[in-house]
């Protein structure tokens, strides 16, 4: 597989969901470059943004549906939705043992994790440890049920592990939010906001109002899951980044933290880690990838550092108390890290 066939099918793939989902293009791209890095989605936005039809739409485009697959004597679903809620317990997501009276053996029940695509949601409903159990599967990409270890990726089989998750950001009762540790599992937070425009929101309800069916489901398939594999593995192995990009990318990360860039801490309190310079290269070689470039540029970096690094920092409370004040509280957070990258942008240029 070469980059142009990966820019070439992308394209094709944002142009069937954005018929569908209006107004997210940027959206769209972000959520393919994570998926080409091999790392997963938190989609944060008020109820009603299409933040699940977005999902659903992909996975229509990949051909992915609730079908049952069997690869290696497993089975796995294309595409599962798991709806988080409080009394959602660890062993509904992985699975578990179940007894049965005929054979008097326990047997292996696998949960919905074991899928192509999971969609994750509202996660911030469920309990921390219900949390915990798929956020650990999304890093170790395997679930143990008793004596046995199942994996979750199979990449010689065409077998990938994309995890979306969805999350309100005003609502905050009955929730119980992702701490950073947590939050660093995903690869990039991405906040749809309302329609961009007046037109835009206007062909959104021109689209549906004629409709009985969602608009995703007349999608047709794109590719088929085991091409997703290739153009990982193309990804990683044809993109170079060229040493002062790299420099660049250092740069940055480390001027995210207050201990070495002091103009940092009034907005920052913790800045952006190792791992977090590690996912942002892997983003970048897949923008690059989307343009049909073999090489990292400047640009395939800013178009993704704020997504990988917005849920990394913690901002400063002082600051962040400030921007409450004023209005938009649930934006605050994306306002105050926004105006700190984009000074710590201009200052290693």
């Amino acid at each position: 597989m070469d980059l142009s066939e990966i820019k070439e099918v992308c394209r094709k793939i944002s142009d069937s969901i954005n018929s569908v989902v209006l107004g997210y293009e940027k959206e769209v791209k972000l959520i393919l470059v994570s998926l080409l890095s091999n790392g997963h989605v938190l989609l944060e936005g008020v109820p009603g943004v299409a933040k699940t039809t977005l999902i659903k739409s992909i996975a229509k485009t990949l051909g992915l549906s609730e079908k049952t697959v069997v690869v290696d004597g497993v089975p796995y679903r294309g595409f599962s939705r798991i709806q988080f809620t409080p009394d959602l317990m660890p062993s509904d997501i992985t699975g578990t043992l179940v007894y049965n009276p005929q054979t008097r053996e326990f047997e292996p029940r696998l949960g919905p994790v074991f899928s192509y695509i999971v969609l994750a949601d509202e996660i911030n409903r469920a309990v921390p440890r219900t949390q915990s159990a798929l956020l650990q599967a999304m890093q170790e990409r395997e679930v143990t049920i008793g004596d046995k270890t199942y994996p979750l990726e199979i990449r010689e089989k065409g077998k990938f592990f994309f995890v979306l998750a969805t999350q309100n950001p005003v609502e905050q009762e009955a929730t119980y939010p992702l701490p950073e540790a947590q939050l660093d599992r995903f690869l990039m937070r991405i906040f749809m906001e309302y329609p961009p425009s007046l037109e835009v929101e206007k062909n959104v309800y021109r689209l549906h109002m004629s409709r009985v069916k969602e608009p995703y489901e007349d999608l047709e398939p794109v590719v088929e899951a085991p091409w997703i594999i290739k153009a990982q593995e193309t990804v990683a192995t044809q993109v170079t980044v060229p040493e002062d990009i790299l420099e660049y990318i250092t740069r940055l990360i480390r001027s995210t933290r207050p201990q070495i860039f002091e103009p940092a801490a009034d907005y920052f309190e913790l800045g952006a880690s190792p791992r977090a310079g590690i996912f942002l290269v892997k983003a970048a070689k897949a923008h690059a990838a989307l343009r049909g470039s073999s090489e990292v540029e400047e640009v395939d970096v800013e178009e993704v550092l704020f997504s990988v690094l917005n849920h990394r920092l913690i901002p400063s409370f002082e600051k962040l108390v400030e921007i409450e004040v004023k209005g938009e509280r649930h934006l605050a957070r994306y306002k105050l890290i926004k105006e700190g990258l984009d000074l710590i942008k201009k200052t290693v240029r």
